[in-house]
């Protein structure tokens, strides 16, 4: 295929043609598939059933159904510190997902500051760091807040780190969100070196804090992952033990409106979220916290476990690079990284096309994240990302799925070239 930068006008209205004509095929079949959300499929929500067969809620003497233990059981802190690779004590376990407790975090932040510090509703213009693309929730937290959000172009081995270090010179630069590890929707792990920049980092705001969602900490697709350095070994290498908050959660191990999330951070963190929790609540589902413990047993448990949900996912990651391979990669309109884990796909197609064809996805019957999401105020300015999220349909249907993607990316980028010949 003829790259189609290198076509005539007459072969650009050919190729749209012969696109429309098949395009309007799938039309007629009257689908209905949906590629918009990192929603585990059926089929992986099967595999923790088990889940909900124990019920002797009994640990060292405590029944679990009664109030009481505010940051969690023992057995389930340990269970994440191992995860994690923390100490126990440093492990706050929080409600079903680690969006709550980002959310929680930020507004503690807002309204009472952070360890002691000016409560940020009080400073005027603060802003936090966005690597795009990036998680959409976040910037959806940011905006809530009215936190001004600073991008930061990613690059093949994390964000943009001289950026980051001339940035957070300016003390209203308040933090960064970022998902260190197949990132949200690259697939992006950051590099040792680029996780070492960022625990030496010196923001001019003493406050300054990371929240480091590690969402995808055991989600690999395939034996061989990626290795994502632990940040809490090397923070105490530049006296910056406090500058990170790190969460994950069970909602792509289990069930995602029924998991458990965790927080990891320093001492002084813990006992400042503490103090605020003790007015919030007397404590999360110490029930969900001990049948979680009693599924996996223990880390490698979570590992075997993991394993089930990578047979599932990669059958789908790997039939949508396919189509993206043989229907893009020749035309010269399109790139992508092959994720080794994480649950997405991040396709830049030619600058000014990413629009149109989630709009001829729509119209022939798949949902997309919607287009611009991965940046924030949904301002992407290249219009150029889209995010697949290829875990909810069956295999048979992604199928589908990716050939009506492709062709309909081919048509926006064939319109968007015919407009200057």
């Amino acid at each position: 295929m003829k790259k189609y930068a290198e076509m005539t006008k007459e072969e650009l209205i050919a190729e749209r043609e012969a696109l429309l004509k098949r395009y309007n095929d799938f039309k007629d079949m009257g689908l209905n598939l949906d590629m918009s959300r990192g929603k585990p499929g059926k089929d992986q929500l099967d595999l923790s059933m088990d889940l909900l067969k124990y019920n002797n809620y009994i640990e060292d003497g405590i029944d679990l159904r009664n109030y009481g233990i505010l940051d969690g059981i023992p057995s389930c802190k340990k269970l994440f510190a191992d995860l994690l690779d923390v100490e126990p004590k440093n492990i706050l376990l929080g409600p079903n997902a680690s969006l709550s407790i980002m959310f929680d975090y930020l507004a503690q932040a807002y309204s009472h500051g952070v360890c002691g510090s000016t409560p940020w509703n009080d400073i005027p213009d603060i802003k936090f760091l966005c690597p795009v693309p990036g998680y959409d929730r976040h910037f959806t937290i940011l905006e809530y807040f009215n936190i001004k959000m600073i991008n930061v172009p990613m690059k093949s081995d994390g964000p943009d780190m001289d950026k980051i270090e001339e940035l957070i010179k300016d003390e209203k630069v308040k933090g960064m969100f970022c998902v260190p590890k197949y990132s949200n929707p690259q697939g992006i792990t950051y590099s040792d070196e680029v996780v070492r920049r960022i625990a030496a980092l010196k923001p001019a705001a003493e406050d300054f804090r990371i929240i480091w969602d590690n969402a995808y900490c055991v989600h690999e697709l395939y034996d061989e992952g990626d290795t994502l350095l632990n940040i809490f070994d090397v923070l105490g290498d530049y006296g910056n033990e406090d500058m990170v908050i790190e969460v994950c959660s069970t909602s792509k191990m289990t069930f995602p409106g029924a998991g458990i999330s965790a927080l990891a951070a320093s001492d002084n963190n813990i006992a400042d979220i503490k103090r605020r929790l003790n007015c919030q609540t007397i404590s999360y589902d110490k029930m969900n916290q001990y049948r979680h413990v009693k599924f996996f047993g223990d880390v490698e448990g979570i590992k075997a476990h993991m394993k089930k949900h990578a047979a599932i996912m990669r059958p789908k990651f790997e039939m949508v690079i396919k189509h993206l391979e043989n229907e893009l990669k020749t035309r010269g309109i399109a790139s992508w990284i092959n994720p080794k884990g994480g649950y997405f796909i991040s396709l830049d197609v030619m600058n000014g096309c990413a629009k149109r064809t989630g709009e001829l996805c729509k119209e022939a019957g798949v949902t997309l994240t919607t287009v611009g999401a991965t940046y924030p105020y949904f301002n992407d300015p290249n219009d150029s990302n889209i995010r697949i999220a290829p875990s909810l349909p069956p295999v048979e249907e992604l199928d589908i799925a990716a050939q009506i993607l492709c062709v309909s990316v081919c048509i926006a980028c064939a319109e968007k070239l015919l407009e200057t010949k």
